[in-house]
């Protein structure tokens, strides 16, 4: 027999009820199921069955844990903080968007955590680590049921330092020259909370100890095969963080779209075929910035046309942009920094097309106010993510 109501509240205070039902609701939140949207204005389910190849395509900074301290993100539950319930949440994210690959940022338990639970959701994975003595790094995650690994590649910035020759005649922007004190450089949470501290070995005003920052990328060509024979190139990176030194970032663009450049001519000769081209990740440069402006500045239509570029990088749209006319508002929100800092880039042409896109929140929804990580939410960044449609040429 059940007490009544009267009877059982009696022996507990109000309080110490409502402060443990309030804690539980926040404990059982789980990440918010995914709405894709699509391009046509049309429930992306209802409409006719395509002739082409369709699939989703995912890039989410999650954050390492070993950047996740209360210290770090005061504004954050510090129960969503913790390693075994952050890693759940994660997962669960990644399995609702049902994607067909997904490049990941910042992962730091790969071999102890993701490539075994992603290979039991049907995906297989490459990773790269960061240089030095970094813990985190990039990994592209696939359908091995939809996409065959055919060739792939790893890009280290710290390769830019072989590079430097002490008599350049190429051409530089003095303007990004950034004066930094050693001492000041502390590397953040995109602009907001302290992540790690670094220590300089050398001069931060000498380029070959500027452009040794650790960052890596890594790309790869996919054979997808039904209903007929197309060759994608993924590539996944991560560029440096801080917004006081653009130049550096500047450069490792520069020294991505040269690699990825290179690599599609590599597949498209080997392999004899015109492969399409994805590009994803945190590069840490907000909308219109030099680094934005360089990475579109390919495509004509991008309206960018930087100065003192001997030739122009690979064509490249940025898919929300695309479809949307601008970015989203945000991709990283915290009470610090909110800004968009994530993209997915593709090679417009008549062969491939988003059909529909992730929707992202608004800064008044309830689930993200207060800043990120949250318990619906696991991270800084929020997942951004499209379908795309390849049609025969």
């Amino acid at each position: 027999m059940v007490a009544p109501l009267s009877s059982s509240l009696h022996q507990f205070p109000i309080r110490f009820l409502t402060r443990n039902i309030l804690r539980n609701m926040s404990a059982v939140q789980s990440p918010k199921h995914p709405k894709f949207i699509s391009v046509e204005g049309a429930d992306i389910y209802s409409r006719s069955k395509s002739d082409g190849i369709r699939f989703r395509f995912v890039s989410y900074n999650i954050l390492a844990q070993v950047y996740v301290k209360s210290s770090f993100f005061p504004h954050s539950p510090s129960s969503c903080l913790k390693w075994k319930a952050r890693s759940q949440a994660i997962l669960a994210v990644l399995k609702n968007l049902e994607a067909d690959f997904l490049c990941l940022q910042e992962v730091d338990e790969y071999d102890t955590f993701y490539k075994g639970n992603l290979e039991r959701c049907g995906y297989s994975s490459l990773y790269i680590q960061r240089s030095g003595q970094k813990r985190d790094g990039c990994g592209i995650f696939f359908k091995h049921e939809k996409a065959e690994l055919i060739i792939e590649d790893r890009i280290e910035y710290n390769d830019l330092v072989d590079s430097i020759q002490d008599d350049s005649g190429s051409c530089e922007d003095k303007s990004e020259d950034v004066v930094t004190s050693a001492s000041n450089d502390v590397e953040s949470n995109k602009g907001s909370s302290p992540k790690t501290t670094v220590a300089y070995r050398g001069d931060p005003n000498d380029p070959r100890v500027r452009l040794k920052r650790d960052c890596v990328g890594i790309m790869a060509a996919f054979k997808l095969e039904q209903p007929f024979h197309h060759v994608v190139i993924v590539a996944n990176t991560h560029l440096y963080w801080d917004p006081e030194w653009a130049d550096v970032k500047l450069a490792q663009a520069k020294y991505l779209l040269s690699r990825l450049a290179r690599f599609k001519s590599l597949v498209a000769e080997k392999f004899e075929c015109t492969p399409s081209i994805l590009l994803a990740g945190d590069f840490n440069s907000t909308p219109g910035d030099k680094v934005y402006q360089y990475l579109v500045s390919g495509n004509s239509s991008s309206g960018f046309s930087p100065e003192c570029l001997e030739e122009l990088p690979l064509p490249l749209c940025s898919v929300y942009a695309n479809i949307l006319g601008s970015e989203p508002s945000f991709t990283n929100f915290t009470p610090g920094f909110t800004g968009t800092l994530d993209y997915i880039f593709f090679s417009p042409s008549d062969s491939i097309r988003p059909v529909s896109f992730l929707e992202l929140p608004e800064s008044d929804w309830p689930e993200i106010i207060g800043g990120l990580p949250n318990h619906s939410y696991p991270s800084d960044h929020l997942p951004i993510a499209a379908d795309f449609e390849i049609t025969m040429e």
